[in-house]
C-alpha cells in the first residue's frame, strides 16, 4: 500500500489538464503509440468537438522510480464551472492533486474554486505551471500568484508544457515524494466509495470505486448500503484504458466492480460497498447532494416515447449524477420530465447526450429557477416552474435565489462588467487587485439572472479574458411576475416566464417578435400577446395567408367570383373561431437565442 499514489488534476477550463494526462500516460507507457491520440481520455465524441471534459476519467498507471515500482491512480477532471460536482467526486477519491495554472493566462476562477474544494478535502497540492513553451508565457508572474494564492515555496512550483512532454519525469517525481500513500486497515471489514458508474447495455451496471478499508475479491457477496440490497462480485477489476480484471482489489485501490445490475436506481454514487458477512460499522461520508441551479422541462417529441425517455435519463443520471429531473406534464408538450441542472451548458450538453447516445429528440422549455412564494395565509410553495406559481391575488411576496458572483478579469474590462452586472441587478459588494493585472469583483446578483446569456456575453464584453465562478447564498425578497404567451386568446404553457416586473415588457416584446418569425402563416389571422395577469404587455399580429379562391374563375360574370369570396369570408369566421396554431419546435427553443 505504501507504493500507491491517488491523485487527480484540478484547472480552470482549458488549462491542459487533458494533454498533461496524455503526456503521464505516455511518459509511463500505460499506453502504446498506437492508442495514443490527443485527449485519449475523453471517450465521448462530444468532448473531443468541443474540448472540453464533461466526465471524470480514471486511469492507473505503474511507474518505476530508483527500482521501486509504484502505482499511480490519476483522476483527469472537468474545468468548468458546470460540472464542479464531477470534480468535488474525484477529490473524495484522491490524497493528493496537481494544481494547474496557464503560463499565459494566470489563477482564473475555476482554479481558486476547485483549490478550495482540494483544501476542504485535506488533499496534498502540488503547483504545476503548464504551457511554458508559449510565446505570451508570463513565468515569474504566475509563479508569484500562486506563492500568494497557497502560500508555497518557489522551489516546489513545477514547471511544465503538456505539448512537448517537458518537465513530465519531475512531475511523476513529486507525486511519489509528495503524496501521501493512502491510509487504511487492509484487515478492516471492506469500505470502499462509489465515485462513479456507467451503464453497459451488456453487462449491466459498472461502479467505480476506491478502497479505503479491506479488500474485495472476486466473488463476495457485497451489500451497497445506502439500499441495502446484498449482491454477487462477478467482476471485480482496476481501471486501464480499458477495464482490467482482477482476482482482488486491495486497500487504497481504485477500481471497478460489476454485479449485473441492471436497475439505474439500485446504484447511487457517493454509496458505501461493504461485504454482507462482516459489514462495516459506519458508512463513508460521501459528498453533498447535488444543488441544481438551473431547471427546465424536456419533453419527448412523440408522447408515446415517454417511457422510453424515462429509462433513458435513468441510464444518463448513473453517468452525470447532477442531473435530478421528476416527471411533469404539461397542456401544450404532455408528459415529460422537469430536470434540475448545474448551469446551462450542464444543459446543452444533456440534450446533446440524449439525442445522440439515446437517440431521443427532445423539446426543451425555457429554463428558469426555482423561487418561494409565501401565500397571505404565510404557506410556502416551493415554484419550479411558471405553472405551479399561485394566484397573484394570494400571494403575500415572493423570494428569488440570489448568488457571490466571483469575476477575476484585467482592469481593462471593468467598466463593461460593471455594466453587464448592474444591469442584471447585481450589486458590487468587493473588488481588489490581486495583482496590478488581474482584478477580482464581488458581486450578489439573482441566479435567474444569469441563468440564460450571462456567460456569454461577460465572455464578449471582456474578450474572454475574464473567468466567472459562483455559489448560492440565499433566497431574497423580490418582485417577480407571471408573463405568459397568447396565442389567439390560448395561453401555451410551454413558453410561460417566471420574470422580474422591470423586465417583464421588454421580454414579452423580444419574444412576441421572435415568435412572429418563427410561426407559419395560417389562413387565419393569429395574434400573439404576451401577458401579465390579464394586462396585455406586448402583441405582435401574424396576417391571414390568402388562398385565391377566384383562380378557377376565368372570364364570366363577376357575382361569380364574389360569390366565392362571400363563400371564403364565412369560411375564415369558422376558422377564427376554431382556429388552433400549429407550433414549431423551434419556437421553443427561440427563448433561450432572443439576445443573439
Amino acid at each position: 500500500m505504501k507504493n500507491i499514489r491517488n491523485f487527480c488534476i484540478i484547472a480552470h477550463i482549458d488549462h491542459g489538464k487533458s494533454t498533461l494526462a496524455d503526456r503521464l500516460l505516455e511518459h509511463t507507457k500505460t499506453i502504446n503509440e498506437r492508442q495514443m491520440q490527443a485527449q485519449v481520455l475523453d471517450d465521448m465524441d462530444l468532448e473531443r468537438e468541443k474540448g472540453i471534459t464533461i466526465k471524470s476519467h480514471a486511469i492507473q498507471m505503474d511507474y518505476e522510480l530508483n527500482g521501486e515500482k509504484y502505482t499511480l491512480n490519476l483522476i483527469d477532471t472537468p474545468g468548468h464551472v458546470d460540472f464542479s460536482y464531477e470534480v468535488s467526486r474525484a477529490l473524495a477519491a484522491c490524497e493528493g492533486a496537481l494544481l494547474l495554472v496557464d503560463a499565459a493566462q494566470g489563477i482564473q476562477a475555476q482554479t481558486i474554486s476547485n483549490l478550495y474544494l482540494a483544501l476542504d478535502n485535506d488533499l496534498e497540492i502540488i503547483p504545476v505551471i503548464n504551457k511554458i513553451d508559449m510565446d505570451g508565457a508570463m513565468i515569474e508572474v504566475v509563479k508569484d500568484q500562486i506563492i500568494e494564492l497557497i502560500g508555497v515555496k518557489e522551489e516546489e512550483i513545477l514547471l511544465a508544457s503538456g505539448k512537448t512532454g517537458i518537465g513530465i519525469e519531475e512531475i511523476l517525481q513529486a507525486i511519489v515524494a509528495r503524496i501521501p500513500a493512502p491510509k487504511g486497515e487492509p484487515d478492516a471489514p471492506l469500505q470502499a466509495l462509489i465515485f462513479d458508474s456507467v451503464f453497459n447495455s451488456f453487462r449491466g451496471i459498472i461502479a467505480y470505486f476506491r478502497v479505503f478499508n479491506g479488500k474485495i475479491k472476486k466473488g463476495d457477496k457485497v451489500r451497497f448500503v445506502n439500499t441495502g440490497e446484498d449482491y454477487e462480485a462477478d467482476e471485480v477489476g482496476i481501471l486501464k484504458l480499458g477495464l482490467q480484471a482482477r482476482s482482488e482489489v486491495n486497500t487504497g485501490d481504485v477500481g471497478y466492480i460489476i454485479t449485473g445490475i441492471k436497475n439505474a436506481k439500485e446504484v447511487k454514487v457517493g454509496d458505501t460497498i461493504t461485504l454482507s458477512q462482516n459489514p462495516c460499522k459506519v458508512a463513508i461520508q460521501g459528498f453533498e447532494e447535488v444543488k441544481p441551479m438551473v431547471f427546465a422541462g424536456i419533453f419527448p417529441v412523440v408522447t408515446e416515447d415517454f417511457e422510453e425517455l424515462r429509462d433513458c435519463m435513468d441510464k444518463l443520471q448513473l453517468n452525470d449524477a447532477s442531473l435530478t429531473f421528476e416527471t411533469e406534464t404539461s397542456q401544450a408538450l404532455g408528459f415529460g420530465f422537469r430536470c434540475g441542472f448545474l448551469g446551462m451548458l450542464h444543459m446543452e450538453i444533456i440534450q446533446e447526450r440524449l439525442e445522440r447516445e439515446f437517440k431521443q429528440t427532445v423539446i426543451t422549455t425555457v429554463p428558469n429557477v426555482s423561487f418561494i412564494a409565501y401565500t397571505t395565509r404565510d404557506e410556502k410553495v416551493i415554484v419550479n416552474n411558471p405553472s405551479e406559481m399561485p394566484d397573484p391575488s394570494k400571494i403575500d411576496r415572493i423570494e428569488e435565489p440570489f448568488i457571490r458572483a466571483q469575476i477575476i478579469t484585467s482592469p481593462d474590462y471593468i467598466g463593461n462588467i460593471m455594466t453587464l452586472c448592474l444591469g442584471k441587478r447585481g450589486m458590487l459588494i468587493n473588488q481588489s487587485y490581486l495583482t496590478p493585472t488581474r482584478v477580482e469583483l464581488i458581486f450578489e446578483m439573482p441566479l435567474a439572472e444569469i441563468v440564460f446569456d450571462f456567460y456569454d456575453k461577460l465572455k464578449s464584453s471582456t474578450r474572454g479574458y475574464a473567468s466567472f465562478d459562483y455559489h448560492p447564498l440565499d433566497y431574497r425578497i423580490s418582485d417577480i411576475v407571471r408573463m405568459d404567451i397568447l396565442l389567439n386568446g390560448d395561453k401555451v404553457d410551454a413558453l410561460s416566464a417566471l420574470i422580474h416586473r422591470s423586465r417583464a415588457e421588454d421580454f414579452g416584446r423580444k419574444l412576441c417578435l421572435k415568435l412572429k418569425e418563427l410561426l407559419p402563416r395560417q389562413q387565419f389571422m393569429i395574434a400573439i400577446q404576451a401577458a401579465v395577469g390579464s394586462k396585455i404587455i406586448a402583441r405582435e399580429t401574424i396576417s391571414a395567408m390568402r388562398k385565391d379562391v377566384t383562380a378557377k374563375c376565368y372570364g364570366g360574370d363577376i357575382s361569380r367570383k364574389r360569390k366565392l369570396l362571400e363563400k371564403q369570408k364565412e369560411g375564415k369566421k369558422r376558422m377564427r373561431q376554431i382556429g388552433n396554431v400549429e407550433v414549431p419546435q423551434e419556437a421553443f427553443l427561440a427563448v433561450l437565442k432572443l439576445n443573439d
